[in-house]
């Protein structure tokens, strides 16, 4: 009697062993998460409030054509970012310099030319390897009244008549707006190219020529092919981008469909407008096209 009763102490005893090291380590396992979790909450702050911004590894002079190896990237507080500060060495590839750089500044615009490029003051000496060189025609909104100037990076959007079937099945063309190229460099407005070959800063000063319906852009030989096609077929426009802003997105074409959708939005699930989702409807709008009567859904 006394051996089992000895028995169960020591099992008895095994078992609590057992559970408060299990209990320990749960106790931990939350203690280690709570700290990774805290962790991650003041990287992402940190994230938030910075960014990472081309800087100079060694001193530059002035006349001197930008290279991959003069730079290196560097995180920078959001506070003490310079204007124009350059985030893309694509952006400047080959670029000169018009004022000296002293190692470990930021890399801005304000400092910086296109490359004549060897070309002798002709377009095609600005003409970026493996572009093409392709002037379009645009009126004065189109190029943004007079505003937009050689050196200067633009989105193009297309606006064409895309066939669609009807909801009586039958084919009808609708007005469409697709984007076709993002961050696409300006060679000329009209004659002018500007900074382009004069070797000054293109943002040193504004281009007060007014507004020309020739654009040129440099674009890749697919590209150009495109654009050519398109001028045919309906109207371009053009949309300035920020000199500092190299990015490219994913956008959806726009018609009536996108159009409705997003001016009546059906079903939100909270105040951000970003999360905004749409209710399955078979609501219809008519639109007059002339004689044709075209019912287009209000949300699909």
């Amino acid at each position: 009697m006394a051996i089992e009763k000895q028995k169960l102490i020591l099992i008895s005893g095994v078992v609590l062993g057992i559970a408060a090291s299990v209990m320990t380590k749960m106790y931990l396992d939350q203690q280690q998460q709570a700290a990774q979790e805290k962790a991650r909450r003041v990287i992402a702050n940190m994230q938030a409030d910075q960014a990472a911004v081309l800087i100079s590894k060694q001193d530059i002079p002035e006349g001197a054509v930008i290279e991959a190896g003069m730079l290196e990237t560097a995180i920078v507080p959001n506070q003490f970012i310079q204007p124009q500060a350059v985030t893309s060495l694509d952006r400047i590839a080959d670029m000169v310099t018009v004022a000296p750089i002293s190692k470990g500044e930021q890399i801005t615009l304000s400092k910086l030319a296109a490359s004549r490029r060897g070309g002798g003051g002709a377009l095609s000496g600005v003409t970026p390897s493996g572009k093409r060189a392709i002037t379009i025609v645009v009126d004065n909104i189109a190029s943004l009244s007079g505003m937009i100037r050689p050196g200067d990076y633009v989105d193009v959007l297309a606006m064409i008549q895309i066939p669609m079937q009807g909801a009586e099945g039958q084919i009808i063309e609708q007005m469409t707006v697709v984007p076709l190229f993002q961050n696409i460099l300006v060679l000329a407005v009209g004659s002018n190219t500007g900074g382009m070959l004069e070797g000054a800063s293109r943002y040193a000063e504004k281009d007060t020529s007014g507004g020309n319906s020739l654009i040129t852009l440099a674009l890749r030989p697919q590209e150009a092919n495109l654009i050519a096609f398109i001028q045919e077929q309906g109207k371009i426009r053009l949309v300035m981008r920020s000199p500092a802003d190299a990015k490219v997105e994913a956008i959806p074409p726009a018609n009536w469909d996108t159009f409705f959708q997003y001016i009546m939005p059906l079903k939100s699930n909270g105040a951000d407008v970003d999360t905004v989702e749409y209710v399955d409807t078979v609501e219809y709008v008519e639109v007059l096209r002339g004689l044709n009567k075209e019912k287009v859904p209000l949300s699909k």
